[in-house]
């Protein structure tokens, strides 16, 4: 007989329910019946030979579902698959000694069992929460466009005061009743006065408007609201309206406090204005924020503050007393302010001792806080490119260039016909804008280092700042501009386009002159064309010509001669100075960037040599002064307690 033990043998359920229920299986109550229960298997053969034993072999059995395992009294194992729940109540019966192992409560967790049976349901649960929440929070997001997109800063947020501000004194001076309105309001309405309602600050970019306005809330020490301007309006109807209706109620519950609304021009502006015209969004809150302003509910307490760049495009009914009471222009700084400014920015930064801030003021005309910021911070940089310890004048004229100019193009191969072209052209603008007679600008700087779309640039820089110009002023500018195509005339003899930008500028000079500021023969009448935007509510045929073809031509006739004129007086200033004309140029192509000095150092035939190996001297004595460290290099002296400014 072959020994199966530890073997697990596959035997039919057949035959384990016979070997497990060796004396038949019951039914209808008797053992042994042919009759089959209903319980009963369909396939079940009996066995006379196993029919004979009266006690079970089997002497363990353990089971999971259908799945059966069992072992006999000799150790031999077998397995099977079937369904025991209708034999297991005789099979416990007949083998009462029989080990009978249930594995599926003990093999199988219950909480899977659990889960199985509530996932469904717990599914279905979250489905519906999550769909009624998003229905809800969809509401929500509805309704909450009707409310104000503000900024609030407290008090305590808001540290900026006017010490941040430099260059715009007279602004400041203005803002000055505002804030003391804020502080103390029974100083004014004791006397039957009215603090102005609305403050609208009016000038270009970057000159601090928008820190203008904080500085006002900060000075106060009350709240301060800003949004802005096409923040009120969106894609649905009424919206807007619905906005300004919010921020106003939020500005009265913080009373005494300041709205400030950044860029106002973009829901200002003129309403019926253009080819469009129409009842729009737009003119809707409009009507909201003049209603808000100066309606049938008084704002105590709550000052309205706006800036833009563009006062012109902005609604008549928003500028009258009442709303807008008191205008506050904020021009680009004058170079006292560039000055003052120029001291804020560079406070923490280390400066050498050949660094002067009125001659970078001086040499930046018409440059805003913005743009002064920015230069310092180029400056900056350059010196850090370079790994120096603090900054010096050629930082900052390198970074003047870029802000002007872009950068340098080093990559940019020229040939030699086309560098000797350039040096010539500039040397004659250098030299007529040095010798010319009468009011002009002194020379600064002329360099053939192609930057943007110039290969070369000669730069005069104005001692003081001009708001208005005379007749010979700009003529020599005229002359000046002449300068570059007539060297290349003298030393090549032939035509180049490298002059086109001075014939535009020069033509366009010449052409104000004529017709709008009376300085030729045609007399004092402006002959210019009314160009005001149609979408700015004016005329379609406001922008045609005041004038008939006859003064066309005497116009055109003027302008000509004006431009000719100043080219023969710039050719006769060369051909008279035609050596010095060659030693310039020839001192562009070594140097590539020479100033006033080197140009007098020619003017008095003095070896421009000897002048570099000054500068060179002085750069490294000033290199070897400066150590290391925190303290590096000289710094400006303004009020320690002035933090870094926000000029933008």
């Amino acid at each position: 007989m072959r020994n199966n033990a530890g073997k697990n043998e596959k035997i039919s359920f057949a035959q384990f329910v016979h070997e497990a229920l060796p004396n038949g299986i019951e039914t209808n109550g008797q053992v042994g019946a042919k009759k089959k229960s209903i319980t009963e298997p369909a396939v079940m053969p009996t066995d006379p030979s196993l029919a004979t034993q009266t006690s079970s072999n089997i002497v363990k059995v353990s089971y999971r579902g259908d799945k059966i395992r069992g072992e006999r009294r000799d150790g031999t194992r077998f397995r099977t698959r079937g369904n025991l729940n209708p034999f297991l109540p005789q099979i416990m019966r007949d083998n009462p000694e029989m080990q009978i192992d249930d594995l599926g409560v003990k093999g199988e967790s219950i909480w899977l069992s659990i889960l199985g049976t509530w996932l469904p349901i717990l599914l279905l649960v979250f489905l519906i929460i999550f769909f009624f929440r998003q229905m809800q929070s969809g509401s929500g997001r509805a309704m909450s466009f009707g409310k104000s997109k503000h900024r609030m800063l407290t008090e305590s947020q808001n540290k900026i005061t006017f010490k941040d501000v430099a260059g715009v004194e007279e602004a400041k001076d203005e803002l000055e009743e505002v804030i003391e309105f804020l502080k103390d309001p029974k100083k004014f309405t004791r006397l039957g006065g009215r603090v102005p309602k609305g403050v609208l600050l009016m000038g270009p970019p970057g000159t601090g408007k928008t820190l203008l306005g904080k500085a006002v809330a900060g000075e106060a020490g009350v709240p301060f609201f800003t949004i802005s301007g096409s923040e009120f309006v969106e894609m649905f109807v009424g919206v807007g309206a619905s906005r300004v209706r919010d921020l106003f109620d939020q500005a009265k519950k913080h009373a005494p406090c300041i709205i400030f609304v950044d860029e106002i021009d973009a829901v200002g502006r003129h309403r019926g204005a253009g080819l469009g015209g129409g009842h729009d969004e737009r003119e809707q809150t409009l009507n909201q924020l003049l209603v808000e302003m100066d309606g049938f509910e008084s704002q105590a307490g709550v000052i309205i503050m706006a800036a833009t760049n563009r006062p012109d495009v902005l609604d008549p009914a928003l500028l009258r007393p009442g709303r807008f009471d008191r205008r506050i222009t904020v021009p680009r700084p004058d170079i006292r302010g560039r000055e003052q400014i120029l001291a804020v920015h560079t406070r923490r930064t280390p400066l050498g001792s050949d660094v002067k801030l009125p001659v970078i003021a001086r040499s930046a005309p018409g440059f805003s806080g913005a743009d002064l910021e920015n230069l310092v911070n180029e400056a900056a940089l350059s010196a850090a490119r370079k790994d120096k310890n603090c900054l010096n004048m050629s930082d900052f004229e390198d970074a003047k260039d870029k802000v002007l100019m872009g950068t340098a193009r080093k990559s940019m191969v020229l040939s030699e016909k086309e560098r000797r072209t350039t040096a010539w052209h500039e040397a004659g603008h250098a030299i007529v804008a040095k010798l010319i007679e009468g009011p002009s600008d002194p020379l600064h700087k002329v360099t053939i280092i192609p930057r943007g779309a110039a290969l070369g640039l000669t730069q005069q820089i104005p001692e003081e700042d001009r708001h208005s110009y005379s007749k010979d002023y700009v003529l020599n500018r005229i002359a000046v501009a002449m300068g570059g195509r007539i060297a290349e005339e003298l030393k090549f003899n032939e035509l180049t386009t490298g002059a086109g930008n001075d014939f535009r500028q020069a033509t366009e000079l010449a052409r104000k002159m004529v017709t709008d500021w009376g300085m030729t023969d045609l007399g004092p009448i402006s002959y210019g064309k009314n160009e005001d935007p149609v979408f700015l509510g004016m005329e379609l045929n406001n922008s045609q010509k005041s004038y008939s073809e006859d003064t066309a031509r005497q116009i055109d006739n003027e302008i000509k001669q004006t431009v000719t004129s100043q080219y023969t007086r710039a050719r006769t200033l060369l051909e008279t100075n035609r050596d010095l004309l060659d030693k310039v140029a020839e001192s562009l192509l070594e140097l590539e960037t020479i100033d006033d000095e080197h140009l007098d150092w020619l003017m008095d035939g003095k070896d421009l040599r000897v002048l570099e190996e000054q500068r060179r001297r002085a750069r490294d004595e000033d290199s070897m002064n400066t150590k290391p460290g925190p303290d590096i290099g000289r710094k400006a002296k303004p009020d320690d307690s002035i933090p870094d400014p926000e000029m933008a």
